[in-house]
């Protein structure tokens, strides 16, 4: 008796010491090339154990009825030939998958705005992006992906048809048998209604939280009490992880204040800015039992070639910020 009570004392202690694993993952950027070891082993070395690849369709307009994909015009990353090729080398050097099919409206305009203008349009806007979701789906199962994200911020989208996306989550299950998130925009989530029906609340992390030109680490961390509450009491009523489908700060003055804006306009390049937010980011979110982890917006595959002192834009590669990241990832591996 006594030899058990001390086995279940031991077990105890380590379930209270124990790091809880958490997806540390990277927004893996398409290229016109396959992928390759030295490609890989830059995210090995960031102790990264997550790749989102992101295959992608593109529409004319918002109110566009026909999504275009997979097609020879598409950079090789960016279609389904690539998605596999790129899944296969990742999943060799042991970095689990989420694929997230996304849409790229011509001229950049918010995806989030995608609206029909009838009742017509709309039904062929859904069969088309039907069409689009569930092959990507089916190629999920078959290299085996770990999460399958089945849109990213496409909220007018879902407020003006909720039960075709309702419908459209049991058809993706009848094909993929992984885990299930969206991608909703950091203003967006709360509104999401099918979070019931996915195994992850997935959030593009966007949220402003400080407007000092360069945030201290003490400011972007209160800054994320303005947040907080909402997602954890959104995260109580589903009873679901909290995934953030994309996070991450650009490298420029006031980099917390609107964390969403990638106008190449905005300059002043600030890696004091961008390490100070994300390094809050991590306190707020890694250690919480309830938070699953998230993937850092964005990453290249040349690494060698992108990044670096004088960048501005989002990506940490060859940035203090990086070797920041590394640092949690490790310690939460």
């Amino acid at each position: 008796m006594k030899t058990y009570k001390l086995l279940i004392l031991l077990l105890l202690l380590q379930s209270c010491t124990a790091q809880v694993e958490k997806i540390n993952g990277v927004s893996f950027v398409a290229s016109r090339n396959a992928l390759n070891e030295t490609h890989v082993n830059p995210v090995v070395k960031l102790n990264a154990n997550y790749a989102a690849v992101m295959p992608f369709g593109f529409v004319k307009s918002l109110n566009s009825t026909t999504l275009t994909y997979n097609t020879n015009r598409q950079w090789f990353g960016e279609t389904a030939k690539g998605v596999k090729q790129y899944v296969e080398t990742l999943q060799k050097h042991h970095i689990k998958i989420m694929i997230k099919p996304q849409i790229w409206v011509w001229h950049g305009e918010f995806t989030g705005f995608i609206k029909m203008t009838s009742e017509e349009n709309w039904k062929a806007f859904e069969t088309s992006y039907s069409k689009f979701i569930l092959e990507y789906a089916a190629l999920a199962e078959e290299v085996n992906a770990d999460i399958f994200c089945i849109g990213t911020e496409l909220e007018t989208f879902i407020k003006n048809r909720p039960n075709f996306w309702f419908q459209l989550i049991k058809k993706i299950k009848t094909v993929y048998k992984g885990k299930l998130t969206y991608a909703a925009n950091w203003d967006e989530f709360k509104r999401t209604p099918f979070w019931g029906e996915l195994d992850f609340i997935g959030i593009d992390a966007y949220f402003p939280v400080s407007d000092v030109k360069t945030p201290t680490f003490e400011d972007a961390l209160k800054g994320w009490n303005n947040h907080l509450p909402e997602i954890i009491a959104k995260q109580k009523v589903f009873n679901k992880p909290v995934l953030f489908t994309e996070f991450g700060y650009r490298s420029v003055d006031f980099s917390g204040r609107e964390p969403w804006k990638s106008e190449r306009s905005i300059q002043g390049v600030n890696l004091e800015a961008q390490v100070n937010a994300t390094k809050a980011l991590f306190e707020t979110f890694w250690h919480k039992e309830w938070f699953a982890g998230g993937f850092v917006w964005k990453w290249f595959v040349n690494h060698e070639q992108v990044g670096g002192a004088q960048n501005h834009m989002f990506t940490p590669q060859n940035k203090p910020a990086e070797k920041l990241i590394s640092t949690y990832f490790k310690k939460f591996e």
